[in-house]
This record gives structure tokens, C-alpha cells and sequence, in this order.
């Protein structure tokens, strides 16, 4: 007898949520929901006595990742019931389906790929879900790295008032946020001279920067506390090798890959860090590369980035590398820059796994 499923595809939502219900092939139906703990349980319920009528035997649920993270994941299974989160760069969509984008279809594309994937075995883009230890730690490391992209935003601000109102600094403060060019502000925005908003633009974007970082100053001492811990350790001391790899970029790296057995070889990891080209082939074509695909975490490319022009400086063989690229076309110097990335992180990762494999063995 064959079996029958309940497949549930979920677009979720920060507040509002869309569940599209299925029983194998047949018709799906429309169940909106709040996400919150009432309203996640309130899905479970309703999953499980749909499955009792229909008398189905598995219920199989997916959504797609995002910054909600993987809470209705953990209580789904809690619920003993499997739910997969889906990768939202490798969701294949078509253009129509992009500019006619709404939850109910959103639910219902996710719905699809789960029948695709269990009644005809298709491929499932799912995504790696790191265990909750990971998860807590990526809370403090990701909040550091917040706390320096704010910090330059501000930065940027106070700097575009100053060139909004034709003010330039003065010679003899130095390079940088010196204390001379600190103080020098500071009267500016006090001076009388200036407009009575500019001052008080100023003022107050002074005041941020200083709570950033105070704040940059407080996380500091969590920061290195985390990077003692014996989960993070040998790791963080092994990625600190390669030079340029500062503590901060060690514990990005090391909390958003998570654990580096999960890459067969060093080019899927180019790849998950979105750092290898996109293709182009039809036909007779020949392929043609493009940007890089821009996949994966963010963080993780901009970390990458900051380290390779310090790696590239104190490292003679990637100093080689980057000029021998950049002398085929001066033109491309951020195209060899992106290679130096990735050789970067796939040396990190060598290095990850080596540490890895040392652990098992021990």
C-alpha cells in the first residue's frame, strides 16, 4: 500500500505567516498564521489533524531560510514532525514568477519542490542548520560585526554633513579619526559660526558614534572570552596563521561555516562563500563566466574582503598572486581581488578541517 504524505510548504512571514497544505497530488489549501509560539502550535495542530482525516502517514514540511532562523524547524521537530529549510538563492524562479511575488505563492513554489522532491525525487535545495550552540554563538559575533558596519555608516554621515556644508578638515590633525580631528568636531559643533541645524546634526551623530563605540568597547572582552572556549579554540588558533586573519575574522569564519566537514573539497566551499562565478551556456554557446554568484552569507565576504588586503600585504606568496592577475588587465583589480578571497577561504579551510579531523582522531 502506498503511502501517503501531508505536505505543508510555508512561506514565513516576521509577523504574518502563509502555509499551503497538500495531501500528495491533490489540491492544497490556504492557512494563514501568526509567527509566534501560539500561532506556530496552532500550525502543528492543524498539520497533524489534517494527516488523522487524510490518513496519511508522513507530514513533511519546508520554508525558506531567512532572518527568522530556524525556530519553527526546532519545534516542528519537536512535534516529530521533519521540516527542511530551503535555500532561498537556489529556489529556481521564473521571471514571471518574481514580479508576481506573494506569500501564497511564495508557500505554494515551496509546496511544489517538496512534492517534486518526495514523490519523484528530486533535488531539495535544503540548507545546513548548525546546532543551537552555533546558533547562540553567531548571536555575539554577528552583533560585533553590526556594531563596526554601523560605526563606518556613522562615520560616513558625520563626513557628508562636513561636505555638504564645505567644511574641510584641517591640516596637521593627522590621518584617520585622530584625537586632534575628534576634538576638532566637536567644537564645530558648537561653534556659532555654523548653522544652527548643521550643529545640531552634528551633535547628535557625535553622540551615536560615541555609544557605538562604547558599545564596540563592551563587547570586547565576550569576544575573546568566546574564543577560549574549548569548541572554538584550537580552531580560531589555527585560522589565525594565515596572515591578515585577525581574531574577529577567525570567529567570523569559524561560526558561519560551522563545521567544515560538511564540504567535500575546498571549491564547494568557494562556492557556499559566493565567491565563484556565475555561467552562462546554451546550445553551441561557449561558456561564458560571470559575476560571482553572491551566494551564502554576506558577512562572511566582507570579513573575507578586510583580510585579504592585510593577507595580501604580509603574505608574499598571495602579494604574487594578486599582482601576476592584476597585471593580465590592470583594468580588474577587484576581479583579483575576489580570487584572492577565495583562495583565502579555501585555505581557511584546509586549516578548519585539519583541526577537525586532529579532534575525531584524539
Amino acid at each position: 500500500m502506498q503511502v501517503r504524505h501531508i505536505f505543508v510548504g510555508i512561506d514565513l512571514g516576521d509577523k504574518n505567516s502563509v502555509a499551503r497544505i497538500g495531501v500528495d497530488r491533490e489540491k492544497s489549501e490556504r492557512l494563514g498564521f501568526m509567527n509566534s509560539r501560539q500561532g506556530r502550535a496552532r500550525l502543528f495542530r492543524e498539520v497533524k489533524k489534517r494527516a488523522e482525516q487524510a490518513g496519511a502517514e508522513q507530514v513533511v514540511m519546508a520554508y525558506e531560510a531567512s532572518s527568522c532562523g530556524f525556530i519553527l524547524r526546532d519545534e516542528a521537530q519537536q512535534q516529530q514532525l521533519q521540516c527542511w529549510v530551503l535555500a532561498p538563492t537556489k529556489m529556481e524562479k521564473s521571471v514571471e514568477q518574481r514580479k508576481q511575488k506573494n506569500d501564497d505563492r511564495d508557500a505554494d513554489d515551496v509546496l511544489e519542490k517538496l512534492r517534486g522532491h518526495v514523490l519523484a525525487g528530486n533535488r531539495l535545495p535544503t540548507v545546513w542548520v548548525p546546532d543551537v550552540q552555533t546558533r547562540d554563538d553567531r548571536e555575539l559575533i554577528r552583533t560585533r560585526v553590526e556594531l563596526a558596519e554601523k560605526q563606518t555608516q556613522l562615520k560616513s554621515q558625520i563626513q557628508m554633513l562636513l561636505k555638504r556644508n564645505g567644511l574641510e578638515k584641517p591640516s596637521g590633525l593627522g590621518a584617520g579619526w585622530t584625537v586632534g580631528y575628534r576634538e576638532w568636531l566637536g567644537a564645530l559643533s558648537g561653534s556659532e559660526h555654523q548653522g544652527w541645524g548643521m550643529r545640531q546634526a552634528l551633535s547628535s551623530l557625535l553622540r551615536q558614534l560615541k555609544a557605538i563605540e562604547s558599545e564596540l568597547d563592551q563587547i570586547e572582552q565576550p569576544i575573546k572570552a568566546l574564543a577560549q572556549e574549548q569548541r572554538h579554540k584550537a580552531i580560531v588558533e589555527e585560522l589565525r596563521q594565515e596572515k591578515g586573519v585577525g581574531l574577529l575574522t577567525a570567529l567570523v569564519y569559524r561560526t558561519e561555516i560551522g563545521y567544515a566537514g560538511r564540504f567535500g573539497r575546498g571549491r564547494q566551499l568557494g562556492k557556499y562563500s559566493g565567491l565563484t562565478p556565475t555561467s552562462h551556456e546554451s546550445g553551441q554557446q561557449n561558456d561564458r563566466k560571470g559575476h560571482i554568484s553572491r551566494q551564502g552569507p554576506p558577512r562572511l565576504r566582507k570579513i573575507l574582503c578586510q583580510a585579504s588586503w592585510v593577507h595580501i600585504q604580509h603574505d608574499k606568496e598571495a602579494q604574487q598572486f594578486y599582482e601576476r592577475l592584476v597585471g593580465r588587465n590592470p583594468k580588474k583589480k577587484k576581479i583579483a581581488l575576489v580570487a584572492v578571497m577565495r583562495r583565502l577561504a579555501v585555505r581557511l579551510w584546509h586549516r578548519m578541517r585539519k583541526v577537525e579531523l586532529q579532534g575525531a582522531a584524539a
